[in-house]
């Protein structure tokens, strides 16, 4: 373990988020980028993973082909962040605070962990019922 993992978590990620800082300030192609002109790629990203995995194919091409998803998910952030609507950790805590709430086979509402036993149909179960309370809500 180098000194620079032990002393930050997630040392790749923050190199990442830094690059793409650094990208948007300084390369006139990736400055320019909306979420809008990104979405072509964030679905073929999404297409190419799904294809590596429908084949069988795992380890390292798919590890490099998450990443070419991870690149689409940094810079919607990055973008977000410049227009002061959210940030990557704001991106990690909604999707912390959904996985959360549709697991309460797991977790109390605080987020406290505290398993208890469920089928597979009853966890799905929950969780689409969770689903479409959410919806209903936003409606």
């Amino acid at each position: 373990m180098t000194e620079e993992s032990s002393q930050q978590p997630l040392p790749n990620m923050h190199r990442l988020v830094t690059v793409i800082a650094q990208l948007r300030e300084h390369c006139p192609w990736t400055a320019q980028l909306t979420h809008e002109s990104l979405t072509p790629y964030l679905i073929e990203e999404a297409q190419e993973v799904a294809e590596e995995i429908g084949a069988g194919i795992t380890g390292e091409p798919l590890r490099k082909e998450l990443g070419d998803i991870l690149l689409q998910v940094v810079l919607h952030a990055a973008i977000a962040a410049e227009r002061d609507q959210f940030d990557l950790d704001g991106v990690a805590e909604a999707i912390t605070a959904k996985l959360i709430r549709r697991n309460p086979h797991v977790f109390e509402p605080d987020g406290t962990l505290n398993p208890k036993p469920a089928t597979v149909e009853e966890i799905d179960a929950a969780w689409n019922r969770i689903k479409a309370e959410e919806k209903a809500e936003l409606d």
